[in-house]
């Protein structure tokens, strides 16, 4: 299992109910598919640096999971399907970068 990162960008008219309801789909799917979920961040409403589908700004989510090559693929035609979605990046994690990733983790647990 390869360590991933998923950003996604939700649009800016769902309420915050719609907004949690979009993101545990995702979690959900990528649980179905044997994933493993490491951590979810919900980094709030965000102003865009351009205009996306004419919207200024939108809800910006991070998902932090371990799967396998062939759930990215299905996870991405998730993503690609969902209207409520602008914009998403997975990024597959190296060695270094699963590192900052775990220091990144704590120091946001720390400020809560």
């Amino acid at each position: 299992m390869n360590h991933y990162e998923a950003v996604f960008i939700l649009n800016p008219v769902l309420s915050d109910d719609q907004v949690k309801e979009t993101v545990k789909k995702f979690e959900d799917f990528l649980i179905s598919q044997e994933s493993e979920i490491i951590s979810t961040e919900h980094w709030g409403l965000k102003k865009l640096q351009y205009s996306i589908q004419n919207k200024q700004s939108g809800f910006y989510n991070l998902i932090d999971f371990k799967a396998t090559n062939t759930v990215i693929n299905a996870f991405e035609t998730e993503l690609k399907r969902d209207e409520r979605v602008m914009r998403y990046l997975n990024v597959k994690l190296d060695k270094h970068a699963d590192a900052w990733s775990v220091k990144r983790r704590e120091r946001n647990n720390k400020k809560v």
